[in-house]
């Protein structure tokens, strides 16, 4: 299920709300208000770009704050704009473990859906 975009954000899955939420048990920051998850993109990878995740508790200025689904996503500008619009998914099944982006701003993507290029 695709979100429907009614403004410039990151949208957050069900699953991947719920992977997000026994990550951060399993680091011992559920709870914490101070923490959030910060998605990001970084050259790199076998289409150009790869995206970065990570928790964190600092936010720089120039970041972007969204929330949905009950999870706090903060990104830079930079790359809230090759995130424009874009789902965060969690795959659990056979073709591979893990998180990916629906993103409507990539031309391409690579088999293993770690790095796009606009």
């Amino acid at each position: 299920m695709s979100a429907v975009a009614t403004e410039n954000s990151i949208y957050v899955s069900d699953k991947a709300k719920a992977k997000v939420k026994q990550l951060m048990e399993e680091a011992g920051v559920f709870g914490d208000e101070s923490y959030f998850l910060r998605v990001g993109v970084v050259g790199g990878g076998c289409s150009g770009l790869s995206y970065k995740l990570d928790f964190d508790n600092e936010i720089k200025p120039m970041d972007q704050v969204f929330e949905d689904n009950g999870v706090k996503v903060v990104t830079d500008l930079k790359s809230f704009l090759y995130l424009v619009n874009t789902e965060l998914d969690f795959s659990d099944g056979l073709n591979g473990k893990g998180f990916y982006f629906n993103n409507p701003n990539a031309s391409r993507s690579c088999g293993c859906g770690e790095s796009f290029a606009v």
